[in-house]
């Protein structure tokens, strides 16, 4: 009778595996290979090798803390001799001496996590266990039949490889990329997104249940959603958009999501302080990525928040133009979420592909801070019954805004305010280049089509289908240049009289500091022109000086100004209101590498600012994120004080950095000047 057989190791050919899956930058230590694909593994015998007609072998591979077949987390297979697509499944591929090489394919539907893979060897009536390997199972979408295939090789590399990238801020009509370091395959992170999946409370009630849904891409973005906000759960961000961020760090200075990541897990999953929507956005970003679900973040400018779903935004002023009441429902200048590609095989077909999702915590969704995923096209076609929350996302795009005038006896007058248009220039990076894609055409038909008009006959959007009424004097706010940070500059109203009389009226022109979720600051510039006389078929441009010295403290770290103009004709009992936020743009942040990047060689980067201010900075602080930094990041004080004008100069030392292309991230800050973002690519050659 033969000998049992003694399995004496098992060889994870984790370079071969990280290559053929794209997990190289994973699999360093570990094996983490993407579902409905092959993987390779070599097993070593002691004594005698497997023997087809002697021994008789079968695998186990499970995942999760409860294990059964039924629910699809535990899978037995025997070694068979061809692979079976969609199935687990292993063959033989070599034999030699006392090594036997493996070829093991999984189902593209598998639930993802970390599994364990043993082995059960029979040879007669005695039989031996052995323990393989563990691996991750992450989504793949290099196969086409796992729920997340994208079918452009470009588009893969961009939302599920690449570690660096842009979030869109400032307005709409200033759009400012800020750089961000996404370090998806960084040390830890992996455990980190697994983490946060065991710690949902869908697993916390039924762990059983949780892992088997991990098979579908519209489940975990859901489960992410909810977990990247700290509302309901042990989730890692607090939101904070009060300006006061002492006992945390301000949403504006983070520059990636690894340290994010990294303190969450290192306090025990105690919520990081603080993140606003581009934070949020970035860190689902991450960890959907690290999942293996192609995720891009999308800003939307001019983005409405709409509680009761009746997609209208009502503002109601006093007789000068300003908001009476502080309400939750308003206009933010910019809100960010992501977009996650998989297929809706709960939804009709047509709505693959492009997935809304929201971890901002904002509205519950069926009881839970989380929003989405919703097929954008839905949103473009108006169809506000598809899951998940599609009227919330449909009127952060389209709702309309009605401004009230109230008098000083109570009675209120609509105002006509042609200058504020929701859901305009909604941005996300472009595939493989560092310039913006304006996608708001997956969102909205062309203003004024058929298309457009069907779509908010089938939303019920009554407000929208109404003719706008329209006057013969239109009001707009031009702006000047030199619009920096730390200088004084001119904003214009620009009013126009297209009728054949003449109209009087008062002009009352305001600046104030403002957020960039729309709540006012202090007043950093005011004009009243009690009298100002239009002639027939006439423009007038009417300055407004707004000067640094009036801004400068409390210009908060959005760098936003709302200029507002309200013209009233008391004679014809009409108000006229227009309003524009400028962005005050940062000093340029300037990185230079010293020497020329090589691989294995240690590489210093020198990093330097221009103070634009006509103060000194003090508590200047660089932090430098991105590939090759130990532990992930850097931070660099410079010395004080930096007077006016004066250049401050740090050197930062990098690890060796693989080759190719590397981006990195840098903030800078001081007692007078915060978050201003810098980044540079870095190309790594060989030795």
């Amino acid at each position: 009778m033969a000998e049992d057989l003694v399995l004496e190791r098992c060889d994870l050919e984790l370079e071969v595996n990280g290559c053929d899956h794209h997990t190289a930058d994973l699999c360093r230590e570990r094996l983490v290979v993407r579902r409905g694909q092959p993987f390779w593994l070599t097993l070593h015998f002691e004594g005698r090798n497997y023997e087809a007609s002697v021994d008789s072998l079968t695998f186990c591979a499970m995942t999760g803390p409860d294990p059964s077949e039924e629910t699809g987390t535990k899978a037995l297979f025997r070694l068979s001799d061809a692979m079976e697509e969609g199935a687990w499944a292993a063959v033989v591929v070599d034999q030699q001496d006392s090594t036997l090489s493996l070829q093991f394919s999984t189902p593209a539907n598998a639930p993802i996590g970390h599994y364990r893979l043993s082995l059960e060897a029979s040879t007669g009536y005695q039989g031996s266990s052995f323990m393989l390997a563990q691996f991750t199972l992450l989504f793949n979408s290099w196969c086409p039949a796992d729920a997340v295939y994208l079918n452009s090789d470009e588009e893969r590399q961009e939302y599920v490889l690449t570690q660096q990238g842009f979030i869109y801020q400032g307005s709409a009509k200033f759009i400012k990329s800020i750089p961000w370091n996404f370090g998806q395959f960084e040390d830890g992170i992996l455990d980190i997104c697994l983490m946060l999946l065991d710690v949902n409370p869908k697993f916390l009630k039924n762990a059983g249940r949780d892992c088997s849904r991990r098979s579908s891409p519209v489940y975990v973005g859901r489960v992410v959603s909810g977990m990247v906000n700290c509302n309901d759960d042990q989730g890692v961000l607090l939101g904070r958009w009060d300006n006061n961020y002492g006992d945390g760090i301000s949403p504006m200075f983070w520059i990636g999501s690894v340290d994010i990541l990294r303190r969450w897990k290192k306090d025990g999953c105690q919520r990081v302080k603080y993140g606003q929507c581009w934070v949020f956005a970035a860190v689902a970003c991450t960890v959907l990525r690290c999942l293996g679900i192609p995720t891009r973040v999308v800003t939307n400018y001019n983005s409405a928040h709409d509680q009761n779903s009746n997609l209208l935004i009502e503002y109601f002023r006093n007789e000068y133009g300003e908001i009476q009441s502080d309400k939750s429902e308003m206009i933010w200048n910019f809100h960010c979420w992501v977009e996650s590609w998989m297929t809706r095989p709960d939804l009709q077909p047509g709505y693959e592909g492009w997935q809304a999702l929201d971890p901002t915590p904002q509205e519950k969704s069926e009881g839970t801070y989380c929003c989405g995923p919703v097929p954008v096209r839905a949103i473009k076609e108006g169809d506000l019954s598809t899951k998940y929350d599609a009227p919330f996302v449909f009127a952060e795009v389209n709702a309309d805004v009605v401004d009230w005038i109230r008098q000083d006896d109570g009675s209120l007058h609509k105002s006509i305010n042609h200058s504020l248009v929701v859901g305009l220039k909604i941005s996300t990076k472009s595939v493989g280049r560092d310039d913006r894609e304006d996608i708001t055409h997956n969102y909205k038909y062309p203003e004024g089509s058929p298309e457009e008009r069907e779509a908010f006959t089938r939303a019920n959007h009554l407000n929208k289908l109404v003719d706008k009424e329209e006057t013969g004097v239109a009001m707009r706010i031009r702006v000047g240049e030199g619009m920096n940070r730390g200088c004084d500059f001119d904003v214009f109203a620009h009013i126009t009289n297209s009728t054949p009389e003449e109209h009087t009226g008062r002009l009352l022109l305001c600046a104030r500091t403002v957020s960039y979720n729309g709540i006012l600051g202090p007043e950093c510039g005011t004009k009243d022109l009690l009298s100002l006389s239009l002639e027939p078929y006439s423009e007038k441009s009417i300055p407004l000086r707004i000067l640094y010295e009036k801004y400068c403290d409390c210009l908060t770290e959005s760098n936003l100004i709302k200029v507002r103009g309200l013209l009233i004709e008391p004679a014809a009992n009409s108000y006229l209101l227009a309003e524009r936020d400028i962005y005050l743009e940062n000093p340029e942040i300037k990185i230079r590498i010293l020497g020329e990047p090589k691989q294995n060689r240690k590489l210093v980067a020198e990093v330097s600012l221009r103070n634009p201010l006509t103060e000194a900075l003090s508590g200047c602080t660089f932090t430098v994120e991105g590939s090759g930094l130990i532990e992930g990041q850097k931070t660099v004080d410079a010395p004080d004080p930096v007077e006016a004008g004066e250049e401050v100069k740090v050197r930062v030392d990098l690890l060796p950095l693989y080759v190719g292309r590397h981006k990195l991230v840098v903030n800078f800050e001081s007692d007078r000047l915060k978050a201003v973002k810098g980044f540079r690519n870095v190309i790594v050659g060989p030795a």
